[in-house]
């Protein structure tokens, strides 16, 4: 488990290109100045009691890149004696996400029947973008989720198009032996189509082209429609985390 719990870690911070990543023993300290969570909380590499000086070295670290300092931990027993400082220090943890690992070959059927993948290239193009700055959207968290995952190396563009525009599309990076989603966005007016199914099955087909067989996801824990979408893709929970921040 140790050994797939960093994979996965270092694999996210790669997918998510931050400006810089830095790190202490056990721990990646990635730095961005964007919006983007993952690309500027520090992140365990394995889930064991953190040394009794973590926290403040953190602090330290990010303070020194103007960063206000952010931790992503799983809600484990082994981070007690962390959650206790940074609850003495008053951080408050939020936003519960779950880490939820699949096959690509079970991914890949979750198409509907008779529905085409959606397209996939090696670079995104401007309708791409353009649906993470549509209606329903904040266009400048949008804005920030283009750049960090259009800057990532050898990733993956899915988009399902209809009259000329992107409907709904996904992303796909390969890092440390595992494939992993991110990205995934449906038009609000297209919603409850399976349009999101074919982004996941265009995706899976390319990896399992590229000799990949397993994949990783991060889903908010109260997205039920995602949950449900990824639940009949095969994808199970592993772990939850929630991002730990100063309180203001």
């Amino acid at each position: 488990m140790s050994a797939e719990v960093e994979a996965i870690e270092r694999a996210t911070v790669a997918a998510v290109s931050p400006d810089a990543v830095g790190a202490i023993e056990g721990w990646l300290l990635p730095f961005d100045h964007g919006t983007v969570s993952r690309a500027r909380s520090a992140v365990p590499l394995r889930h064991a009691p953190a040394a009794e000086d973590t926290l403040e070295r953190i602090e330290q670290r990010y303070a020194a890149q103007g960063l206000p300092p952010m931790l992503r931990l799983a809600d484990l027993e082994c981070f007690d004696g962390l959650r206790d400082q940074l609850e003495a220090r008053r951080y408050r943890g939020a936003k519960p996400t779950l880490v939820q690992t699949a096959t690509l070959r079970r991914m890949q059927a979750v198409a509907p029947a008779g529905a085409l993948p959606a397209e996939v290239d090696t670079a995104p193009d401007e309708a791409w973008a353009a649906l993470f700055l549509g209606e329903g959207f904040d266009p400048v968290d949008g804005a920030h989720r283009v750049r960090v995952l259009a800057r990532a190396q050898g990733s993956l563009y899915a988009s399902v198009r209809e009259g000329g525009r992107t409907v709904a599309a996904g992303a796909m990076a390969f890092g440390h032996g595992w494939a992993s989603v991110h990205g995934m966005r449906t038009d609000a007016t297209q919603r409850g189509r399976g349009l999101a199914g074919r982004v996941l099955a265009g995706l899976a087909r390319v990896a399992l082209e590229r000799g990949f067989e397993k994949v990783f996801l991060q889903v908010e824990a109260q997205n039920d429609p995602a949950l449900a979408l990824y639940r009949r893709a095969g994808f199970e929970t592993r772990w939850q985390y929630r991002y730990w921040q100063p309180s203001t």
